[in-house]
């Protein structure tokens, strides 16, 4: 099967999941969900890739559990923040600014806003999941190796991150304080930067192919995305206007990559 071919099939399968899930959503007047989709899309487009392509097994494997780990875990966890609580307050305010300002309609405004931006930046972040099962040449090396360890440091990485978050918010002796313990005293988004790791490492381990190469653009988009976009910089604005010393704790932590506080 052509690149090309590949490429059209996985579009129209996504399509096909994220217009499922738009009506889903219409009845339920909730369009949270589309959240924990974002990890269990990526395991949907590594699984049509791994059926369709013809590249080598032990590199279509090696994607196929790398982005399976990755997305399941995080759809899983978003699935149950969704669940325990509730609807996020950043779709709620955003579509309902989009109906009153703008006279849409909530089947509108939640097609436009959310999920026709949602469902083209998901196909192209998970490109190395797609493009790097293509090629049948050459077998695993080490440049695999090390892209298989980063994806696995990275999901570890923001799995640990979200535990001790949500420890940290269960305790009613935190209410109204800042984060700044275990991995979140090193950066501001433990859970970014190991999303970004884990999609680096699966694009390592497709860059030893010439197609998979060309993928490189999805780990691009997605640092980007976190760091400078619809990431941290939405979180950090809402956290520095509502939570006393926020400001302080930006001063002195890292914003994505890992590495010691700054003295006061």
């Amino acid at each position: 099967m052509s690149v090309w071919s590949l490429l059209a099939i996985n579009a129209a399968v996504l399509v096909t999941c994220f217009l499922t899930l738009w009506a889903i959503c219409l009845r339920t007047r909730d369009v949270t969900s589309v959240d924990s989709f974002w990890g269990f899309g990526m395991v949907v487009m590594a699984v049509t890739s791994y059926l369709l392509a013809t590249g080598h097994p032990d590199r279509k494997l090696l994607i196929l559990v790398l982005a399976s780990v990755w997305g399941v875990r995080l759809g899983s966890y978003m699935l149950w923040r969704w669940r325990d609580h509730g609807s996020d307050r950043r779709y709620v305010a955003m579509l309902g600014k989009a109906q009153e300002r703008r006279g849409w309609s909530f089947a509108k405004a939640s097609m436009l806003l959310v999920f026709a931006t949602q469902a083209p930046l998901l196909f192209v972040v998970c490109l190395p999941a797609q493009l790097g099962q293509v090629d049948a040449a050459p077998p695993l090396g080490a440049l695999a190796v090390a892209g298989a360890c980063l994806s696995l440091f990275g999901t570890l990485f923001e799995t640990v991150g979200d535990l001790q978050l949500v420890r940290f918010k269960r305790n009613p002796e935190n209410q109204g304080q800042v984060m700044d313990r275990g991995l979140w005293r090193y950066t501001r988004h433990p859970n970014y930067f190991g999303d970004a790791c884990a999609w680096w490492g699966i694009w390592l381990v497709a860059a030893e192919t010439s197609t998979g190469l060309w993928s490189i653009v999805g780990p691009m988009l997605l640092t980007w995305t976190l760091a400078k976009w619809s990431g941290a910089p939405t979180i950090e604005g809402k956290m520095t206007r509502t939570k006393p010393g926020y400001a302080d704790y930006v001063a002195r932590t890292s914003g994505f990559v890992p590495w010691f506080p700054k003295r006061a």
